[in-house]
């Protein structure tokens, strides 16, 4: 059995970039071991800001290939494609040979069995693997053509002992390990993963990321539990502190407490995202003026600790200065220096979309009956903390920002509330607000967006949204679903479009309103496979929904799911079934209008009348539509279909009568599709 190091030492690596590099190797590796039905006793990749190092215990020392005989292109090709097979698998044209398959004739060749050095495998999968790795960043540097996440100064690469010689673009492979600490350089020859092991950890070095984070897990917890903080650590500031330390050491810092006074967000902000500290909270909604930072010494003489303290103070000092000049500010007189910011060069200001957002919010007030007043007011300043110089310093705080100023100046809870809430949902599980001010006004933001870059043709493709439209569309029906909101969106899109017309916006796309309800419902799809939606109940719900009211799209889903699997929906579907079946061999013709004075038996004129009830129930309004009640009445068809088709011969001798019955099942399986696309069920057709 064997051993095998190998490191990459480098400049210091962001901390995305590192776990991206190390997860995409492990990947690779792994599957490569799985594939091949390769044995082995342990296998890590790990890295610090400088090093990834990839350590494997357990390998057989040789690996072996069977003999197995490879199909290659069909008799017949242009020679170049059957050189490039053969040339491809090292052998000449004498070697290949023609046999008959099922699909024709083809070339194949013949592998000899051979043994090979594990070693010169495992290099070989390895450096395939650190080339093809997608950094989202990357550097290139000096005269050299390599490319890596920061400059590569050494590769270190080591089996059994023994050196492993290659050269990787300008770099030529070492057994030695290097340490670089406080402008000294620290070098040792490696022999194995003890002894590597063992030179970092004397260096201060701990390799293993897991292990760090760990040490900064149990730190935490020990502070907060000796001085009675609130358990309440950020894994993102974790995972990204863990990997921009190699030796964590936990200090206990503070500022002063006057800074308590500015808004919660803005001190752990600050904290958390601009200086990747840890705020430390007395309870739920009360914050400390204490924190922690991770730091990669050990601080004896409070060197770290102050330094930290004062760069904390100066970034908090400047916050409170911008605070106070802010929230003094008038948020009305602001919504005209919205003007000045530029919201998209095609589609205006962002003070013209607050105008569109003004009448669009009162627009959907009427609808569902709401304060007019109170929507559009809040509409008109929603994007007024933008002008502020705390947004300049905190943009991810918009909308946050504008509920602390608009509180400061007497403003409704409600509009206060909105101007926050209205960026939600911000992601697929973000929460919705139900404050119908906020959701309103989160309508109407993010269908203006959406009418906006639909309108001068700017629509996402299969592989890009740079505009998050597919975002603002997903965030639209949630609020619609969360907060059951009956609304004509055609209509919606319709006044949109016309309010940007007024506002001189050149229309590039006329078929906009109709691409955008497709849109709308294509993203539908995404939202109910969320809630584990069948994909054979979304496209028969969808296939069938002309209409424009997308929470009743989502309950025909929902009651559907709910009921197809009992009693109900197997005997909705085996009557539906065999009347599909029926007119699915007849002429296309069939338009599903029965002339009554055909009719012969009292199971027809039966069988009509309760169509007709439940057609009569599934053309009411979306909105007044009682779908549970709906499904249930389509369930009680079935006695009505049995009696049917037990007593009625439906392939009557009189052509006319045969095709009167089948216009009446055409009529039925029409009427049914017209509720949900019952054909594309599974099981159906």
């Amino acid at each position: 059995m064997s051993e095998f190091i190998f490191e990459l030492y480098s400049e210091e690596i962001p901390s995305s970039l590192q776990t991206n590099a190390r997860d995409e190797i492990k990947n690779c590796l792994e599957n490569f071991f799985k594939a091949e039905k390769l044995k082995f006793k342990k296998f890590e990749v790990l890295s610090t800001p400088t090093r990834l190092s990839i350590m494997i215990t357990g390998l057989p020392l040789k690996m072996v290939f069977p003999s197995k005989e490879i199909r290659g292109p069909k008799k017949g090709v242009i020679e170049d494609i059957l050189n490039n097979f053969l040339r491809s698998h090292n052998v000449a044209i004498r070697d290949a040979y023609l046999k008959s398959t099922d699909k024709g004739e083809f070339y194949f060749i013949k592998t000899f069995k051979k043994e090979v050095l594990i070693q010169d495998v495992i290099m070989k999968t390895l450096l395939n693997t650190i080339s093809s790795i997608k950094w989202k960043k990357s550097m290139r540097w000096s005269d050299t053509e390599m490319i890596w996440g920061r400059p590569l100064r050494s590769i270190m690469a080591i089996f059994n002992g023994k050196l492993l010689s290659f050269k990787y673009g300008h770099i030529r492979s070492t057994n030695t390990a290097i340490i670089e600490k406080d402008l000294i350089r620290i070098t040792k020859k490696i022999k194995n993963i003890k002894e590597y092991l063992k030179f970092l950890k004397n260096n201060s070095v701990i390799l293993d990321h897991e292990e760090r984070k760990r040490i900064i897990i149990k730190s935490f917890e020990k502070i907060c539990s000796s001085r009675r903080y609130l358990n309440r650590l950020n894994t993102r500031v974790l995972n990204e502190v863990v990997n921009i330390v190699d030796n964590p050491n936990v200090l206990l810092a503070e500022f002063n407490k006057r800074y308590l006074e500015l808004p919660f967000e803005i001190i752990t902000s600050t904290l958390e995202s601009h200086q990747r500290y840890f705020p430390l909270f007395i309870s739920k909604e009360k914050l400390s003026n204490k924190f922690l930072l991770v730091t990669n010494k050990i601080d004896n003489n409070r060197i770290i600790r102050n330094g930290n303290q004062k760069v904390i103070e100066a970034r908090l000092a400047d916050a409170k200065f911008f605070w106070d000049k802010d929230k003094s500010k008038n948020l009305i007189k602001q919504v005209s220096n919205l003007k000045n910011i530029i919201f998209y060069e095609k589609l205006g200001s962002v003070y013209q979309k607050t105008q569109r957002l003004r009448l669009i919010s009162g627009w959907i007030a009427d609808e569902i009956n709401l304060n007019k007043e109170k929507v559009e007011l809040a509409a008109s300043i929603s994007k007024s903390d933008l002008c502020s110089d705390l947004i300049g310093e905190y943009p991810e705080l918009q909308g946050k920002l504008g509920r602390y100023f608009s509180l400061a100046q007497g403003f409704d809870e409600q509009i206060a509330d909105a101007i926050s809430e209205h960026y939600l949902p911000i992601g697929n599980n973000s929460k919705t607000s139900n404050n119908p001010i906020s959701y309103s006004i989160s309508i109407a933001d993010k269908i203006d967006t959406l009418v906006g870059f639909y309108l001068i043709g700017e629509r996402p493709t299969s592989s890009k949204d740079p505009y998050a439209l597919r975002r603002a569309a997903i965030g639209i029906l949630r609020n619609i679903i969360d907060n059951k909101i009956n609304i004509k969106v055609k209509d919606l899109i319709s006044y949109n479009i016309k309010i940007f017309k007024d506002q001189g916006v050149e229309i590039k796309n006329e078929n906009a309103n109709k691409e955008i309800l497709i849109f709308l419902r294509e993203r539908m799809k995404n939202i109910l496979k969320d809630k584990n939606i069948k994909n054979d109940i979304i496209d028969a719900s969808i296939s069938s929904h002309n209409d424009d009211n997308f929470l009743s799209l989502f309950k025909k889903n929902i009651i559907t799911s709910k009921f197809i699997k009992k009693d109900i929906g197997t005997n909705l579907l085996s009557s539906y079934k065999r009347a599909f079946n029926i007119i699915g061999k007849e002429p296309s013709s069939l338009e599903g209008r029965p002339d009554t004075i055909l009719f012969r038996k009292d199971e027809e004129k039966n069988l009509f009348e309760k169509i007709n009830e439940i057609k009569k129930m599934i053309s009411d309004r979306e909105d007044n539509k009682d779908i549970e009640k709906v499904f249930l009445n389509l369930s009680e068809i079935k006695s009505y279909t049995d009696n049917f088709f037990d007593n009625v011969k439906v392939n009557d001798e009189n052509i006319d009568i045969k095709n009167n019955r089948l216009e009446l099942l055409k009529m039925y399986c029409n009427t049914f599709n017209s509720f949900i696309n019952f054909s594309k069920l599974e099981g159906v057709s």
